[in-house]
């Protein structure tokens, strides 16, 4: 042993750097590793057995494997912001200052309160949460659930946002291998030599697999230099990309799988400007998995004791780690594999303190091992393991001659065979199937193109693992159309495999299934009592690997439990399958760069930065980010800033940026007979130099969308969206060109991004434009009259396209600017309107003025409502056909009950609105039968000066003058409105013809 911290530090072997020391911390305390040690293994090397509690029960809980497969080790890695809850520590590699704390214990680990909790265990079984906690009923929301939300996961987030930074990236291969053991490795050569281009990712920092741990002799070299050999040899190759830290978790449709790359995991904190992990998509082939095999447990009581271990664990913490699990170590197996730890234990100068072996005999070669190492060889079974939190003491043997036995030790290391790794050859749902001589699933019903070769196959054997991983490597490369010269496949002996199915070995106490989540095995034979028969009832019934592991190595032996109990083979009980990721993955891999203001694309208008200027408030509409308001020194809220901003334009001239509207150049011979063809109202006989107004359905007749087309040419339309579905009708209008009417002669361009688009309203605004536009264009009423269009230059000679519409109630011009110029626009128009008072305004205003004017807009355009509900059925055309024309003719459609938009306003002109009230008639309850209709938009309108809104009532233009009752159960309101037209303001039109 080393002398100093690392009490159980082995004095030589393993893969480790001995001349780089490491410090890092555990629970406060400071201990010691070495460079290439994981924390399990520098905890190992420390003496430290006792590393966490459990989820329910809170007992304490040791390491129990060396892999991604561990249940119990898992700890908080790192403090503050970037703390990370629920890691393995078997997986996380150690580095300077490391930074790790125990989970689920209050107020140590040492002494965890909560362990009084086993003192409750007759209540905490299976489905407790279904069946308890029932009386009396008023408790159940006031006190036993928000205990149970309480008490409820293992660690805790940071809670803050992450400081790290994620990337994505995209890989194309000819074969991806997941796994660098013998069979990966020898697939790598076969595929790479081949000339096929391959990815082999590996989850491990260092190449190797169970080569690292078990060590062999392969084409005569021993395994850790002829690693050497086939890493030099890949790593030369050019068309081989070799991927550490990196784990193959998902697969996907079309070739496409998913891997986690752990780039800056293994330092404190990332370097500047550089990623924490990186989510890759490979596209690949051919796929082969050699993703190994788990050991599985035996169950018996007390097998969560600390110091209860994984037998291949054991062997690797020893010869990979050069870490000591204990010193007197006893073994209990039921095949040859197993022995192998009690040779390694042997040659690293251990003690062996007894091989408890369940089959009736054992070999010739063992037998001398045991009298070699001085030590007994018990034929029966483990039936109790005596211990705490210290870790294993005493080990109780039922021999299988009826006498008992007791062993002394401070481990135990168990190996009840081998299950490969089937997570990745059943994403698609295809269910392994059962082999008997290995009494393991094996893949079956693979997805497309994936093949698994070595342990994750069922071949155990080394000499075994390199034939079929060279052999699989080989074809996948053919199979994606390589034929280069292979070589010579690696070559090696096959160990003896054999096995004496044991799975749960009855005792008083507890034996855990799923150690994770505090599955025992009466938990499995209880479920089936109560008639979770089922393997998926039994998974959800009693959680049993439904914890981060996923039960890689519980599901096995929970599944031959309820065989047994049912009387029925493993097959016959069936096995549920996995789901990705094989492993957890942060959240922030899955987002990327797309997170806080890069969470999705953001576009400015082209006015932004002028607006940001003049201290604008800005709001999030789609993807845009547009001006809200221009608040000013001494407005106490927005609402005082909006009415200013109305009452601007209604008594003078303001001007809004519309960029965020859909453009859409429509040309061709046929552009008008195409747009009568998707629009309710006929745009083939418009004018040229004029717009008009357009209504678009859906097939079935209800609203798509709204907006004004302008004919700017004969054979040239300039039409317009809303904000939000702008992209949309593109792709709709596109779609109509290109399948429903191909014999149509019209192209489609979108220009949204082409155009800085500005209203300007109000009494003054032709004075405005006439202070921008040359001098030759005339804007009187009779030159340029409501509804015009057409092109107009600016004074310095710039061409614009001015549009006569308002959407404000007021006279009003749109003038578009190519984009470049539209900051300039801007800046331009407060200059020349500053003798008229111009004032900017935002889209609350804007929704103020189309509010009191009687526009519909979003909220009213909501998916539901038709033509007719709007006010706007005399617009559809009953002299040509349209999209949605005989749909919405249907009885549904048509119904006289139907909600249809109307004014309301309170009774009370102090009384606020509020958009999403109920419409209740007088003297009714509350309630879906009385239900008439909801508020859709609301607004203060200064010109009435009161709240006002718009909304979707039965009958509502049958009923004008009626009062009701705005019902709004969420804020506790009800009061009368009144039931008006929905053109509160210039009914007649007057002010926006002028």
């Amino acid at each position: 042993m080393v002398a100093g911290a690392q009490t159980h530090r082995l004095a030589n072997g393993g893969v480790i750097d001995r001349s780089t020391s490491l410090s890092f911390r555990f629970d406060g305390k400071t201990l010691l590793g070495f460079q290439g040690d994981t924390l399990a293994s520098a905890l190992v090397a420390n003496g430290v057995k006792l590393v966490g509690r459990s989820f329910k029960y809170h007992r304490p809980r040791g390491i129990l494997t060396a892999g991604s497969e561990e249940p119990n080790a898992l700890v908080e890695l790192r403090s503050g912001a970037r703390r990370e809850p629920n890691t393995k520590a078997t997986t996380a590699e150690l580095y300077e200052g490391l930074e790790a704390a125990s989970q689920n214990r209050w107020p140590s680990l040492n002494f965890d309160v909560m362990s009084v909790n086993q003192l409750f265990a007759p209540i905490f079984v299976a489905g407790f949460y279904y069946k308890t906690f029932m009386w009396p009923a008023k408790f159940w929301e006031a006190i036993y659930e928000p205990a149970i939300r309480r008490a409820a996961g293992l660690g805790r987030a940071a809670g803050v946002s992450d400081p790290d930074h994620y990337d994505k990236a995209w890989a194309h291969c000819d074969v991806v291998i997941a796994g660098s053991g013998p069979a990966g490795l020898a697939a790598a050569l076969a595929a790479g030599r081949s000339g096929a281009r391959v990815i082999l990712c590996e989850e491990d920092f260092v190449l190797g697999g169970r080569l690292l741990a078990d060590g062999g002799t392969i084409d005569g070299l021993p395994a850790a230099e002829w690693i050497a050999r086939a890493v030099a040899e890949l790593t030369a190759m050019p068309d081989v990309r070799i991927m550490t830290r990196t784990t193959l978790f998902g697969v996907y449709d079309g070739g496409t799988y998913g891997a986690i790359e752990r780039v800056n995991d293994h330092v404190p904190v990332p370097p500047e400007h550089q990623v924490r992990q990186r989510l890759w998509r490979i596209v690949a082939k051919r796929c082969v998995v050699a993703a190994g095999a788990i050991e599985r447990p035996i169950l018996f009581a007390g097998n969560d004791t600390p110091g209860v271990m994984m037998a291949s664990a054991m062997r690797c913490y020893i010869n990979r780690y050069a870490a000591a699990p204990a010193r007197r170590i006893a073994l209990f197996t039921n095949n040859e594999d197993g022995w192998r730890t009690a040779e390694t234990a042997i040659a690293a100068g251990l003690q062996v303190a007894a091989v408890i072996d369940a089959r009736p005999d054992v070999s010739p070669a063992h037998r001398s091992l045991a009298s070699k190492g001085g030590f007994p060889v018990l034929h029966g079974s483990v039936s109790a393991v005596d211990g705490g939190k210290t870790g294993v003491r005493k080990i109780s043997v039922a021999l299988t001659d009826g006498a008992r036995a007791e062993v002394e030790a401070d481990g135990l290391a168990v190996s009840g065979g081998w299950n490969p790794a089937v997570g990745l050859t059943s994403y698609h749902r295809g269910r392994p199937k059962w082999r008997d001589d290995i009494a393991a699933f094996v893949p079956d019903g693979a997805p497309p193109g994936m093949v698994a070769a070595g342990a994750a196959n069922g071949a155990f054997g080394l000499g075994a693992c390199l034939r079929e991983g060279f052999e699989a490597g080989a074809a996948a490369a053919r199979d994606a159309g390589r034929g280069g010269n292979i070589g010579s496949m690696p070559v090696a002996d096959d160990e003896a495999f054999s096995l004496t199915p044991l799975w749960h070995v009855a005792g008083k106490g507890k034996a855990f299934v799923d150690q994770q989540h505090d599955v025992t095995a009466s938990d499995v034979e209880l479920a089936q009592r109560e008639g979770f028969q089922s393997v998926e009832h039994l998974k959800r019934y009693t959680t049993l690997g439904m914890a981060t592991d996923q039960g890689k190595t519980s599901n096995v032996a929970g599944l031959a439990i309820m065989a047994a109990v049912t009387g029925k083979s493993i097959p016959e009980t069936g096995t549920t399958i996995y789901r990705p990721p094989y492993v957890p993955v942060a959240i922030g891999a899955f987002a990327g760069h797309h997170r806080d203001e890069n969470f999705h694309a953001t576009r400015l208008t082209p006015s932004h930065h002028w607006a940001a200027e003049q201290g604008a408030v800005f709001v999030d509409t789609g993807l845009w980010k547009r001006a809200q308001w221009y608040p000013r020194a001494g407005e106490k809220d927005w609402l005082e800033s909006v009415t200013r901003e109305v009452k601007a334009v209604r008594s003078g001239v303001g001007f809004c940026d519309v960029s965020t509207l859909g453009k859409i150049d429509v040309h061709g011979p046929d552009a008008g007979a195409f747009l009568d063809r998707v629009y309710i109202n006929a745009f083939s006989s418009l004018a040229v130099g004029k717009a008009r107004y357009g209504l678009m359905l859906r097939e079935d007749g209800i609203v798509y969308d709204d907006g004004t087309t302008s004919r700017l040419a004969e054979d040239h339309y300039f039409l317009t969206t809303t904000t939000a579905k702008a992209g949309l009708v593109m792709q709709h209008l596109e779609f109509c060109r290109q399948v429903l009417f191909p014999e149509l002669d019209v192209q489609l361009t979108s220009v949204s991004d082409q155009w800085a688009q500005f209203s300007i309203a109000g009494p003054s605004a032709r004075k405005l434009l006439q202070q921008i536009v040359d001098e030759s264009e005339d804007l009187s009423n009779e030159g340029f009259p409501f509804m015009g269009a057409r092109e107009v230059k600016l004074r310095g000679g710039l061409k614009a396209r001015l549009f006569r519409i308002s959407f404000s109630g007021e006279m009003a011009f749109e003038i578009s600017v190519p984009t470049r110029y539209g900051e300039a626009m801007a800046r331009n128009l407060m200059i020349a309107g500053k003798p008229f008072g111009v004032t900017p305004y935002g889209t609350e205003a804007l929704g103020v003025m189309r509010i009191e004017k009687g526009h519909v807009a979003g909220p009213e355009l909501n998916g539901t409502t038709t033509a007719a509900d709007l006010g706007l059925g005399k617009m559809m055309s009953t002299k040509k056909d349209f999209i949605g024309r005989v749909m919405a003719g249907r009885e549904a459609l048509t119904a006289p009950n139907r909600q249809v938009v109307v004014g309301i306003k309170p009774t009370d002109k102090a009384r606020r609105l509020r958009s999403g009230a109920h419409i209740i008639p007088k003297g009714e309850t509350p309630g879906p039968d009385n239900d008439q209709g909801y508020v859709t938009s609301v607004c203060f309108s200064p010109v009435l000066d009161q709240w006002i809104g718009l909304g979707l009532v039965e009958r509502g233009r049958e009923r004008i003058g009626e009062i009701v009752r705005a019902h709004d159960p969420l804020r506790s309101e009800d009061y009368d409105v009144e039931l008006c037209n929905s053109v509160f303001y210039d009914p007649d039109g007057g002010r926006q013809r002028g």
